[in-house]
């Protein structure tokens, strides 16, 4: 795939997630990001990048250690959400707009390297692997968590997919979550490499309510439905329309999943979504 194309991907993903509001998305799953860091065992005073940070869930857990921490993303909003969220808490951090395809880092320049649910969506895989490896000092750790192919959220979007069609000729970021293919992508680069398969439980009143706050908050959903010729909503906290025989049929599709998906037996919504803790030292 030509460096053009895959730069037109990245300026409408760019699009995408600036739209509807991931932080409230983010907020959601923070417990992943504390997990995942509790799990890398960050060393106080340790410089550590978190790429791909979206609303700051990996680089507050980090400062929360004591580490030195630079948040780094591709939409601006996030960052500045991530500030917001580390003043609230009294952390100071340091943010910058920065591609996971091409950090503006020096090699080894970090003591930590660590993404949740972010660099995965990057369309050239082997580019992010490259990058996120290059700026880890040798000895340094890299920790990612990846959502699965098999797991709920990789069922969403192929759900979505099926009336929507993702960009053709890019890998899908759920692939980070299978680990033949993430042993494939770091390669030699690291020793020590440990996926360990985790679950996150996402918990709404019903199916609908799910449906509704994806289909509002969350970028690639909200686009689909836009794409579908529903309204994505005017006034943030009400549901959008479904104003489309389209839009009606991936709402549908939606519900049906979570439903499919429900452990819950109190009549709310309890779905398990199956991730991964990505763990290795950098050779």
């Amino acid at each position: 795939m030509t460096e053009l194309v895959l730069e037109g991907i990245k300026a409408k993903q760019q699009i995408t997630w600036a739209s509807g509001d991931y932080g409230a998305v983010a907020a959601h799953i923070h417990p992943i990001a504390e997990e995942l860091v509790q799990a890398a065992d960050l060393s106080a005073g340790w410089r550590v990048l978190d790429v791909a940070a979206g609303s700051g869930n990996a680089a507050i857990a980090a400062a929360r250690c004591g580490c030195r921490v630079t948040a780094t993303d591709y939409v601006s909003s996030l960052l500045d959400r991530a500030r917001e969220r580390a003043a609230a808490e009294h952390f100071t951090l340091d943010y910058e707009i920065a591609d996971a395809e091409n950090l503006p880092y020096a090699d080894g320049s970090f003591d930590a390297v660590v993404s949740v649910v972010g660099a995965m969506f990057a369309p050239d895989q082997d580019r992010v692997a490259a990058e996120l490896t290059r700026v880890c000092r040798p000895g340094g750790t890299i920790a990612m968590a990846n959502w699965t192919p098999e797991g709920f959220i990789g069922q969403m979007f192929r759900t979505v997919g099926r009336r929507v069609p993702p960009p053709p000729g890019i890998r899908g970021p759920v692939e980070w979550g299978s680990e033949p293919r993430i042993r494939e992508l770091f390669g030699d680069r690291v020793t020590d490499l440990r996926v360990v398969p985790r679950t996150f439980v996402f918990r709404f009143e019903r199916p609908e309510a799910f449906t509704d706050y994806f289909r509002t908050n969350y970028g690639p959903t909200l686009k689909a439905f836009e794409a579908l010729g529903s309204s994505d909503g005017v006034v943030r906290g009400f549901p959008p329309r479904v104003d489309s025989a389209g839009g009606k049929l991936l709402y549908d599709d939606l519900v049906s999943l979570v439903s499919e998906n429900n452990i819950a037996t109190d009549g709310t919504v309890k779905i398990p979504s199956a991730y991964v803790q990505v763990l290795a030292t950098r050779r």
